[in-house]
C-alpha cells in the first residue's frame, strides 16, 4: 500500500503538468488560426502579465491579519472558557468573511472616489 502513494503522487502530478501544456498549446494554436501573429501573442501575455492591482496587498492583509485574530481570539476563549477545539474553524471563517466584506467596502470607497 506505501508504494502505491508515490507512484500516485507522481503520475497526478505529471498529469496535471501534461494537461497545462496541452491546453496552452491548443490555445496557441487556435490564436495562430485566427490570424494573430506570434508578436500579437507575445504582447498579448506581457500585457496579461504585466497588470497588477494596488488592492491586492491590502486583500491579502487584512485577510491574513483577520485570520490572525481568530486564531487569537479562539485561544483565548479555549483556556477562558474551556471551549472545544471546533470552535477555531468556525471563528476563522467568521473572521475572514468579515475582513472580506470589509475589503470590499475599502476599495468600494477608494474607487468611487
Amino acid at each position: 500500500m506505501e508504494l502505491f502513494i508515490p507512484i500516485v503522487f507522481f503520475l497526478v502530478t505529471g498529469g496535471v503538468i501534461a494537461g497545462f501544456l496541452l491546453t496552452r498549446h491548443r490555445e496557441r494554436m487556435t490564436m495562430l488560426d485566427r490570424g494573430l501573429a506570434p508578436e500579437d501573442i507575445k504582447q498579448l501575455y506581457e500585457r496579461s502579465a504585466g497588470r497588477f492591482s494596488p488592492f491586492s496587498s491590502l486583500k491579502w492583509g487584512i485577510l491574513f491579519l483577520s485570520v490572525g485574530l481568530a486564531v487569537l481570539v479562539g485561544m483565548w476563549l479555549r483556556e477562558s472558557y474551556y471551549l472545544p477545539e471546533g470552535i477555531y474553524p468556525a471563528l476563522i471563517a467568521l473572521f475572514a468573511g468579515t475582513g472580506l466584506i470589509s475589503f470590499y467596502l475599502i476599495t468600494r470607497k477608494k474607487l468611487a472616489s
